[in-house]
């Protein structure tokens, strides 16, 4: 008896420890799977936050792309626009550079003397272009009344409009005007019946005298004073 109790006992310790053996196993799964399982869905946390960090950056990165490949469409036209502004300047410069002053032995100048006698006396001057190619007039001419005995010019009209520093293109056969004014009082007259004129420079020099072509029948003409008006493209004193 004591024999089979010994068996028994011995068979309950080692069933016992087999099934302590077994439960910690069983534990030891237990834990590895809940382990397992934490580490899975850190992991899958990490990949998601970094697929996240890299669409972000990503996006960031296309963003800055695209902003940056705007930013070079804009620069690039801003710089086709400089080109081409700079090209129509020079274009403009060029056109302007390739017409030259009139001058003198060029242009026909007649002269007309209109309301002699009476308030607004004057002489009309036209001038005309005679040459094959555009040319431009500035300022007012340099008027010289009977050039024999003064040969001096007269001043520019304090009356006159503003503007005659501008330059006046004329075609071939384009025409321009100006008026010598005459004031006549007292008995310190002078009476001439021709006239000579130079065309001024865009620094307001006269270049050489030509004389002007007297048209009409009243060629005389009497003035104590006088001035000139700027060249312009309408005829003064058209009334």
């Amino acid at each position: 008896m004591t024999t089979y109790r010994a068996r028994r006992t011995t068979r309950s310790a080692r069933a016992a420890a087999l099934a302590a053996v077994t439960a910690a196993l069983a534990l030891g799964l237990t834990a590895c799977g809940g382990a397992d399982g934490g580490s899975k869905a850190a992991g899958s946390g990490d990949g998601a936050g970094a697929a996240q960090s890299r669409s972000v950056s990503e996006a960031d990165s296309k963003g800055g792309a695209a902003q940056a490949d705007g930013s070079g469409d804009a620069k690039q036209e801003a710089a086709s626009a400089t080109v081409a502004g700079g090209v129509r300047e020079i274009a403009s410069k060029s056109a302007a550079a390739g017409v030259q002053p009139c001058r003198g032995d060029g242009m026909l100048v007649t002269s007309v003397h209109r309301f002699a006698g009476q308030q607004g006396d004057h002489l009309l001057l036209t001038a005309v272009n005679e040459g094959a190619e555009p040319c431009w007039v500035t300022s007012y001419p340099a008027v010289v009344l009977d050039w024999n005995t003064a040969g001096v010019a007269l001043p520019h009209s304090g009356k006159d409009a503003p503007g005659g520093d501008k330059r006046i293109t004329l075609r071939p056969g384009g025409k321009v005007y100006s008026a010598v004014n005459l004031f006549a009082y007292g008995s310190k007259n002078h009476t001439a019946r021709s006239l000579a004129f130079a065309l001024r420079g865009q620094d307001g020099r006269p270049g050489p005298f030509y004389s002007v072509v007297g048209k009409g029948q009243d060629q005389k003409f009497t003035w104590t004073e006088a001035d000139v008006l700027n060249w312009n493209v309408q005829k003064p004193y058209d009334f």
